[in-house]
């Protein structure tokens, strides 16, 4: 079973991040921030990854601090629930469009952190969304999850859609460099024998 618990407890934020990497899309999303848990019901729902995420945080100074931790404590899930990578695909990229916006979205289960992000945002806030938060996410992401994840938005006009759209490629990239791979079944995606 491909699943994870993880919590993380701060002066600034107290997060309980549930997972299952088999799952059927099923959310239970509280972050105190609507639009964050909007997008991060996409990562659940295009995933196909079951995603409980409880989170407090000191949203009086701002959204900073929850948005980062909970990427952060939903890498280290995703860290301990893909275990030692074995029979899965590693690599995974979707496009995904909605209406006038457009995403791309590589990643690579490697090991090795790193984030490329070229979203030019048209607006800075999406409801009460900062969104150069976005990024924040995504980085906390990748520093524990240990991929190599890269996402552009190659067109748009609307901020909640370019958002929309690399929130739901992200989902399905993650949903296809999980998944495993049944003539590969046992071995791990590296000529290095280890990721």
């Amino acid at each position: 079973m491909r699943q994870a618990e993880v919590t993380r407890n701060t002066n600034e934020t107290q997060i309980t991040v549930k997972i299952n990497l088999d799952g059927t899309g099923q959310s239970k999303l509280s972050t105190g921030i609507g639009f964050f848990d909007h997008m991060l019901d996409q990562i659940a729902r295009h995933g196909l990854i079951d995603l409980d995420i409880q989170a407090k945080g000191d949203l009086h100074i701002d959204g900073h601090h929850t948005v980062e931790d909970v990427g952060i404590t939903l890498g280290q899930a995703f860290a301990k629930a893909v275990g030692d990578k074995k029979g899965i695909r590693r690599y995974g990229h979707a496009y995904v469009p909605l209406d006038e916006a457009l995403s791309r979205v590589v990643v690579d289960f490697s090991g090795r952190p790193g984030l490329v992000m070229h979203v030019p945002f048209k607006a800075g806030m999406i409801g009460e969304f900062d969104s150069q938060l976005a990024f924040e996410f995504f980085q906390g992401f990748v520093n524990h999850a240990l991929v190599t994840l890269h996402i552009d938005n190659l067109r748009g006009e609307n901020a909640h859609h370019q958002a929309e759209t690399v929130f739901k490629a992200f989902a399905r990239a993650l949903r296809a460099a999980l998944e495993l791979d049944p003539r590969s079944a046992g071995v791990i995606p590296s000529t290095k024998g280890s990721l």
